[in-house]
């Protein structure tokens, strides 16, 4: 898992440094898109995100501690958590699309709908892993903590890119 981890990182960081390219050659435009984007969405995923990251660090305290049913609940919770971003996105997405804000719309819509868009796809790879951790939980034969760590890890980083991409894309004027 570290490698795999290691290898996204190196991936979005290459995607940030690519964004922050084109930010530079066209600041007018990157700034005047970005006006087009709520803050509200991005602050409330956010929020979201970081709440399922703290339910899933407490999750795996508890699975430590040999809580699983309380490990499998606050699990739940980060997943719904995710789902919530999940969902906020595809609302965004809709509102900017009803808007005629595309991808090809131009550069900063083009990094907005390819960072959001990557980033959401590791929110559904983060929630099949959070589905194996409850699984790995709700069978006393089957709880290796290990998994339950990994899983875990892989979440975080999800949380991580996010912040990053918030920053750039949302925050960053």
């Amino acid at each position: 898992m570290w490698v795999f981890i290691l290898g996204d990182l190196i991936i979005f960081a290459a995607y940030f440094v690519i964004y922050l390219i084109y930010r530079s050659r066209q600041p007018g435009l990157f700034l005047e898109s970005q006006q087009h984007l709520s803050i509200n969405f991005g602050v409330v995923n956010t929020l979201a995100l970081l709440a399922s990251s703290w339910f899933v660090a407490r999750s795996v305290i508890m699975a430590r501690t040999g809580d699983p049913a309380r490990a499998m609940r606050l699990t739940v919770y980060g997943g719904m958590c995710g789902v919530v971003f999940m969902a906020i996105k595809a609302v965004e997405w809709s509102a900017k699309i009803g808007q005629g804000l595309t991808f090809p719309s131009n550069d900063f819509f083009m990094f907005y709908y390819l960072l959001t868009g990557v980033h959401l796809f590791h929110v559904a790879l983060g929630l099949i892993f959070l589905e194996v951790n409850y699984f790995e939980l709700r069978n006393p034969r089957l709880r290796r903590m290990s998994m339950v760590e990994t899983g875990a890890m892989y979440w975080h980083l999800v949380d991580l890119l996010w912040i990053v991409i918030f920053t750039l894309v949302y925050v960053m004027r």
